[in-house]
């Protein structure tokens, strides 16, 4: 159970001439068996002399690193339990505990690492499922450490062994059972975690710095009277955005609407905004903004103020002669969709209905368009088409409208799998929704237990060319020619989206559902690191499963969220490919297929 010191790579802030001048090096201070009054003594590494270290049992409060015996020469630092220690630094605070210590007395760099009998780990931690990270422990016998955790899975253990370990599906808050489920870390941050191990009790309290981020001035629509704030990205909050119109004039950034601290710089579109630093100066233009408030780095991006973006070509129904409009994103005005039915041909997207502004690419369905590039060759089909007019990403997401979907398998009504040449009969036909025709359900199906290679699928036109399956059951996303749906006895309202592959089979009494999907915005799709979610128009709140899966089935990732208006979901590590994304918690289940390009 380490906390690995991270040796840096940046100059000592001072280096002795000659480190001959030190003999010795103590710990010292209220934490330590010496008190103030006198050190103890750390051991000198016989290779490398800088390094000193030494085990100690050290009580809360404070504590430095000295030479000689003596204040001449003394290293401190307000940071623990790792941090860069100077000459004549802050005292450094302790919690109590036994540690091992580990000092550098050339770079300044130190470390306490606790051992503790309890720790936790997971991919949302620093050292991922390998290595625990020790936690503290208080007076009251409670454990905790304040980590920077990423979204993921964490677990609590004890004696770096699974034999006794704490988790549950629960979080910011929960109550660990011995090999519960294991913690669903839903957003990035530094998080202040405690565990009592007596009631399996936990809480990860993110420790936000700043309630918001804004930004202020005569540019500004709020000038210098009213911040305008900007958007926190949830896998990182110190990272936050906004689009906005700018005039002519000079803004700054600052937290929590008040001066006590703010970020400026003379730099501009791009620059490194330092505390109480110049206004930067904005020229008038319509932009997405970025800043990291950890970094102070800042970004304004401009974006093309059109009034429409079509897509125009011989495939398209308006020929060369007549745009057909696509439907501008009410959440970021860079995203436009369409759908819409393409003959076999060229296309190409423009703004305004004019050729002065137009964007094309080489390949199809996905790509990258470039300002006056070549025509984007197209097959016939019917497309959701999405482009960006910021990035220039454009998907053109081919959706199939079937004449017939059925449910099929032993565990079916007509209890057995279908012939190639039955005519159907052993096929439990769906209906097509009246508004959505890829939505197809219905109600009662009465259904057996799975047994081996029982269960059911989906199949499109009493044909196994097309058929969707998953073990998942009673809901999931089906993948072509996927595995049978283990299905368990019962009746039910059956339901699937044929575009996405979401099923559901629902207790005829409850109230769950699969949403359509066409009521989720996601963008930028294609996309490179992060997907946003938009959820605004389903009114929906609460808890739920996020879940992506690869093409072939695979779940590639899989984490509990708070459901939002706006999520942001990390996919940079993702390969090139298509995805789908489902998102259920037991009273509605929903999908959306989506790109990733790099």
């Amino acid at each position: 159970m380490k906390i690995r010191l991270l040796l840096s790579t940046l100059l000592a802030v001072f280096i002795f001439s000659a480190t001959a001048q030190i003999t010795t090096v103590g710990i010292i201070g209220s934490a330590t068996p010496g008190g103030w009054d006198t050190d103890t003594d750390m051991i000198q590494d016989a290779t490398d002399t800088a390094i000193w270290t030494i085990n100690i049992d050290l009580v809360a409060g404070e504590s430095k690193f000295r030479a000689n015996d003596d204040w001449a020469i003394n290293w401190g630092d307000s940071a623990f339990p790792v941090g860069t220690a100077l000459q004549g630094g802050d005292n450094i605070p302790v919690f109590a505990g036994n540690y091992d210590i580990m000092f550098n007395s050339v770079s300044g760099e130190y470390s306490f690492v606790v051992n503790s009998p309890i720790g936790i780990l997971g991919s949302a931690t620093p050292e991922g499922w390998d290595t625990d990270t020790n936690m503290f422990v208080d007076t009251s016998g409670i454990f905790f450490v304040t980590l920077d955790l990423v979204i993921g899975e964490a677990k609590f253990r004890k004696d770096d062994d699974w034999a006794v370990n704490w988790g549950s599906a629960d979080f910011p808050t929960g109550t660990g059972t011995q090999g519960g489920e294991n913690i669903m870390v839903s957003e990035a941050g530094t998080y202040f975690i405690t565990l009592d191990t007596t009631t399996g009790d936990y809480s990860f309290e993110e420790q936000i710095s700043f309630a918001s981020v804004g930004i202020i001035g005569d540019a500004t629509p709020g000038g210098w009277d009213m911040d305008t704030d900007l958007e926190r990205s949830a896998e990182d909050p110190n990272q936050w955005s906004l689009f906005i119109d700018l005039v002519d004039g000079s803004a700054k950034f600052r937290a929590d609407d008040a001066w006590s601290v703010d970020w400026g710089s003379i730099d501009f579109p791009t620059g490194t905004g330092t505390q109480g630093g110049e206004n930067i100066p904005v020229t008038a233009g319509y932009y997405r903004v970025d800043f990291n408030s950890e970094s102070g780095d800042y970004n304004f991006t401009e974006i093309g103020n059109y009034n429409t973006v079509g897509i125009i070509g011989d495939a398209t129904p308006g020929g060369w002669d007549t745009d057909t409009d696509l439907i501008q994103d009410t959440i970021d005005p860079t995203i436009w969709r369409i759908a819409l039915a393409l003959t076999t041909g060229e296309a190409k997207f423009r703004a305004d209905d004019d050729w002065a502004v137009n964007w094309g690419g080489s390949t199809f369905p996905i790509g990258i368009a470039e300002q006056d590039g070549a025509n984007i060759p197209v097959e016939a089909g019917e497309y959701n088409i999405t482009y960006n007019s910021l990035t220039g990403e454009y998907n053109f997401e081919l959706f199939v409208v079937y004449d017939q979907i059925s449910l099929v398998g032993e565990a079916s009504p007509a209890g057995a799998w279908p012939d190639t040449d039955d005519g159907g009969v052993n096929d439990t036909y769906l209906t097509i929704d009246e508004t959505d025709n890829q939505m197809w359900s219905l109600a009662g199906v009465t259904l057996t237990d799975a047994d081996d290679g029982g269960g059911v699928k989906f199949r499109a036109n009493t044909d196994w060319t097309v058929n969707w399956g998953a073990v998942d059951f009673p809901g999931g996303t089906g993948t072509q020619a996927g595995d049978n749906i283990l299905s368990v006895a019962g009746t039910y309202d059956v339901s699937i989206n044929t575009q996405t592959g979401d099923y559901l089979f629902a207790d005829p009494s409850g109230t769950e559902e699969i949403l359509n999907p066409a009521d989720i915005k996601l963008y930028p799709n294609p996309a490179s690191h992060i997907i946003s979610v938009a959820l605004k128009a389903l009114n929906i709140s609460g808890s739920a499963i996020v879940t992506i899966f690869d093409m072939q089935g695979r779940v590639m990732s899989r984490s509990q969220r708070q459901l939002s208006d706006n999520m942001t979901i990390n996919v940079q590590n993702l390969d090139v490919g298509s995805y789908l994304l489902n998102i259920s918690n037991g009273k509605f289940t929903l999908g959306k297929r989506f790109t990733v390009l790099k």
